[in-house]
């Protein structure tokens, strides 16, 4: 194990926001101790074992209840060493029994401006809308739905659009540019509380 920044990450699809950490930090900035995922088989632990990073496989069906899956996935975290944990793509909440141990230090990805368009569906939820602007957001994870402070945020005009894959295709180089900048500021110490609002996150512009 490396002196670098360990991270574990959580996936449940395709893996593509794993990949652009594989791609931009794993054995320069940070070094990704492990690949954690509530869905075996998935193309995400694929790509983790083709970079030889450790994986393990937390089914739902595999646990009494959501509680003990998450406090097994936080021991599993533990283990591996992660200092941070990044969701890329992770489609579960996460309960206390997995935050409590990492508080301020989970970091996930959100197809949306938040803190608009929360939750599940949220390109779908902002075409009904109507809206013209989309976009992404990096934020820590609290236990509200998409309602921890906001590290990053990026966006792109789509006056005309309608189809949520077309959406999605566009937002995804913004998520692969935008989680790891957030994970690489997170673990230099970059951000910090802003003391006139706690749920507020200012750069240190020494820190990077």
């Amino acid at each position: 194990m490396t002196d670098l920044p360990r991270i574990a990450v959580l996936a449940s699809g395709s893996g593509t926001n794993l990949q652009a950490l594989i791609d931009t930090l794993h054995g320069r900035e940070v070094e990704i101790v492990g690949v954690g995922s509530d869905k075996p088989g998935c193309r995400a632990l694929g790509r983790a074992e083709e970079a030889s990073i450790p994986t393990a496989t937390f089914p739902i069906d595999g646990f009494p209840d959501r509680p003990a899956r998450d406090a097994a996935m936080a021991a599993w975290a533990q283990e591996v060493g992660a200092q941070v944990v990044v969701l890329a793509g992770y489609m579960a909440l996460l309960t206390p029994d997995f935050l409590d141990p990492f508080r301020d230090r989970v970091v996930n990805v959100h197809p949306s401006l938040l803190p608009a368009f929360t939750g599940l569906r949220a390109i779908e939820q902002a075409l009904d809308y109507g809206v013209k602007v989309f976009g992404v957001t990096v934020h820590l994870v609290d236990d509200g739905v998409d309602t921890g402070p906001i590290l990053l945020q990026g966006s792109v005009e789509l006056p005309d659009a309608t189809d949520p894959d077309a959406v999605h295709a566009a937002l995804q180089p913004i998520e692969h540019r935008l989680l790891p900048e957030a994970v690489r500021l997170l673990v230099a110490g970059a951000f910090e509380p802003d003391p006139a609002n706690p749920r507020r996150m200012r750069r240190v512009l020494s820190a990077g």
